[in-house]
């Protein structure tokens, strides 16, 4: 994959964390990442600069990131996350779309809305998702 097709990957991703409803994508300067959040609470991490070796790392259902594990070779368990419920792909990938990939980021995303407040996840969600 090309460094152009990386850096449109990182830029895409980012842009599709941020049109989530209520959903911040930043650069987080303390741990040099790209931050996803939602109401405080973690949904992502993606690597900000090219290499061979960048991530992005998504909340996932123990079971099928399991699963993603075993069919996926560029998928590998959580970089410094909970191992059995964080799954890291690497953003230099061909053998997972971008659409593939956005279907993860709003996995994650969903399952950081489910697990919040009940006041708060009525107010995100509502006419939104």
């Amino acid at each position: 994959m090309t460094n152009n097709r990386h850096r449109d990957r990182i830029k895409h991703f980012t842009a599709f964390g941020q049109n989530l409803p209520h959903a911040k994508v930043y650069y987080r300067e303390d741990w040099q990442i790209i931050y996803f959040e939602l109401a405080g609470k973690m949904f992502g991490l993606m690597s900000p600069t090219l290499s061979d070796t960048s991530i992005i790392t998504l909340k996932g259902d123990p079971d099928s990131n399991e699963e993603l594990r075993d069919l996926y070779a560029d998928i590998s368990a959580g970089y410094h996350v909970n191992k059995r419920h964080w799954i890291s792909v690497k953003l230099n990938t061909e053998e997972l779309s971008d659409q593939e990939i956005d279907a993860m980021i709003k996995q994650s995303y969903l399952l950081v809305v489910n697990n919040l407040p009940v006041n708060i996840r009525q107010r995100i969600t509502e006419n939104n998702l």
